[in-house]
């Protein structure tokens, strides 16, 4: 069948040009046109995908300023060639800004028993740092923090807009894990924290 089909490409003609549609015409969704979803009930349903959990950090910007850092389930691996990660982050968010002006982040991947350390970060306006032990990402300078499973040292590659979150993308320029990982990762399941169960 191969041979049949390479021998009819062959004697074929070559075919018309195809004429290219219009191009649609790009505007805003109207409020009237959107799905009419509860957003309680997105959250629910949406909440049964299990995530990883992480705390992205960023060194200082200036000398005035201090470590930012936010806990963040948005995480995921973009590209490989080149390395690249993204997380999304909430546009109202007080910490983005800083992370921005520093233009670096650390992604620290958040082990079993840190659920105490994610609650830490979650929380806005306190000294987040406050007690938590940490030493500086080999390239950024970033905060690494100490106990996480892996450590993912970047530079801001790109943001783009979703709606009411940004799309950061980052540029991977180191990256690390630990060597003995007993308890596995911290997961987020429908609102609580869990781990995986290893037969």
């Amino acid at each position: 069948m191969a041979e049949a089909a390479v021998r009819y490409l062959r004697s074929a003609r070559t075919p018309e040009p195809v004429e290219a549609l219009p191009r649609p015409e790009l505007r805003c969704v109207a409020a009237d046109e959107r799905a009419p979803l509860d957003q309680r009930e997105f959250r629910r349903v949406v909440g049964h995908f299990a995530t990883g959990v992480t705390v992205v950090t960023a060194p200082p910007a200036t000398p005035a300023d201090s470590p930012a850092g936010f806990a963040c389930q948005s995480f995921t691996s973009l590209s490989l060639d080149p390395p690249l990660v993204a997380f999304m982050v909430g546009r109202t968010s007080t910490t983005w800004p800083r992370i921005a002006r520093a233009g670096v982040f650390c992604v620290n991947v958040l082990g079993a028993r840190q659920g105490e350390l994610c609650r830490a970060f979650a929380v806005s306006g306190a000294d987040k740092f406050a007690g938590v032990a940490y030493d500086a990402a080999p390239v950024s300078g970033s905060p690494r923090l100490a106990g996480a499973v892996a450590w993912i040292d970047c530079a801001v590659h790109a943001v783009h807009s979703g709606g009411d979150h940004l799309i950061v993308v980052g540029r991977v320029n180191a990256l690390g894990a630990a060597d003995d990982d007993p308890d596995g990762p911290l997961l987020f399941h429908r609102g609580h924290f869990t781990g995986l169960t290893h037969p």
